[in-house]
């Protein structure tokens, strides 16, 4: 039996101040559009049965717009799949705070989705042998044992929430689930497969446990999100699809309708702000496929503020001109710095990562624990850090 697992599709995400010609805001449209692909490469797979782990939209109380777009997709999966039995959970983002508030996935039960919104519910398909016990994000829920019931050759758990300790440092902070639940309380082994949604970036978190990741980029850090594929070989956005019958799985990427470009970082140390525009222009002119139509951040370490007053603001506004967003994000030198001596130039301030790089080679270490993996987690959590207070800052859009 072939299961495709796909969640957060933020349907209704708006971002910037760009309009479509029809007056829709222009990333709102680009997740919408992101969604119809992902939604035909599943139909062409024709799966046994799917399986969305929540966040269908961005807000419990989504645009019209955003509810046609989800309503049309969702309705296209049915006609094309009729016999595929489709489950739903709310996420956080489609679940009110409050019980005297309907739930807007209850509107897909119109077309034949099961969908738990409320409180848990376990969906069951004699003909498949299949058991789907599905947790909706909602506070207070009265959450049963989460192990697979008997008499079914099947068994899915579909949950969306955060599983203790696993989501990365730029995640933590952002967007939290009303549930947080032990690893061991989903008992993994038990189930033929554990559907997780809320964490955007594809992960494997136990035996034939995953988060699916989300359909496009629609956190409030998706810079963390870049990063931490590119450390991880993941290959963007998509969803999955696994063979509870074979254990085969494969993730499917999707491609996003409107790319994201983090520019090489640069460290202006000792720059002017001469020099600084010509290293803004080398990145902006080198950047892979260009920056056209694109959502681009260009960040600067270890700049003063008044070299940033003194930058070209006319080739500023061109590249924001040329991108459908530039976000320069500028980083001040760390107070908390001193004098290097014997090493580098004359009178050269420490940057904050070689001082913590520093003080961990230093450290003394309980027997056998590897220095150099200190030190490299320490560097990652640290801008993992860096990443989710630039992007908690305000952009100035011009």
């Amino acid at each position: 039996m072939r299961l495709v697992h796909l969640a957060d599709l933020h349907l209704g995400f708006r971002q910037y101040q760009r309009l479509t010609p029809s007056g829709i805001n222009q990333r709102e449209a680009d997740v919408a559009g992101t969604v119809q692909r992902a939604i035909s490469q599943i139909i062409a797979l024709a799966p046994d049965v799917i399986v969305v782990g929540g966040d269908v939209f961005h807000s419990v109380r989504p645009s019209n717009p955003a509810i046609l777009h989800a309503f049309r997709a969702f309705s296209m999966l049915r006609d094309q799949l009729p016999e595929t039995p489709v489950i739903m959970v709310a996420g956080n983002h489609d679940a009110p705070r409050t019980s005297e508030t309907g739930c807007i996935l209850r509107l897909f039960r119109e077309i034949g989705i099961h969908v738990a919104d409320a409180k848990a519910e376990l969906f069951t398909f004699a003909s498949r042998s299949l058991a789907v016990l599905a947790v909706p994000d909602v506070p207070g829920i009265d959450r049963p044992p989460l192990t697979p019931p008997e008499g079914f050759a099947n068994t899915i758990l579909l949950m969306h929430g955060e599983v203790a300790g696993m989501l990365a440092a730029h995640a933590l902070s952002a967007d939290r689930a009303a549930i947080e639940i032990p690893l061991a309380e989903l008992h993994a082994g038990e189930w033929s497969y554990v559907a997780l949604g809320h964490y955007h970036v594809y992960r494997e978190v136990a035996t034939r446990t995953y988060y699916s990741g989300s359909i496009d980029y629609t956190s409030s850090n998706p810079w963390g999100e870049l990063r931490e594929e590119r450390e991880q070989g993941v290959r963007g956005k998509g969803f999955i699809e696994h063979d509870l019958a074979t254990g085969a799985h494969r993730f499917h990427s999707v491609a996003p309708s409107r790319p994201l470009i983090d520019l090489e970082p640069i460290d202006a140390s000792g720059m002017g702000a001469a020099e600084l525009d010509a290293a803004l222009r080398a990145r902006v002119d080198t950047a892979p496929g260009g920056i056209e139509d694109r959502v681009v951040r260009a960040t600067v370490r270890n700049v003063a503020r008044h070299t940033v007053r003194e930058l070209d603001h006319v080739a500023l506004r061109e590249y924001r001109k040329r991108a459908m967003n530039f976000h320069l994000d500028t980083r001040r030198p760390d107070p908390i710095v001193r004098r290097r001596t014997g090493e580098g130039s004359p009178g050269r301030r420490s940057t904050l990562p070689e001082l913590l790089a520093e003080r961990l080679k230093e450290r003394t270490l309980p027997p056998g624990m590897a220095r150099e993996l200190l030190v490299t987690t320490g560097l990652r959590y640290l801008q993992q850090a860096e990443d989710s207070a630039a992007a908690a800052m305000p952009v100035v859009e011009s």
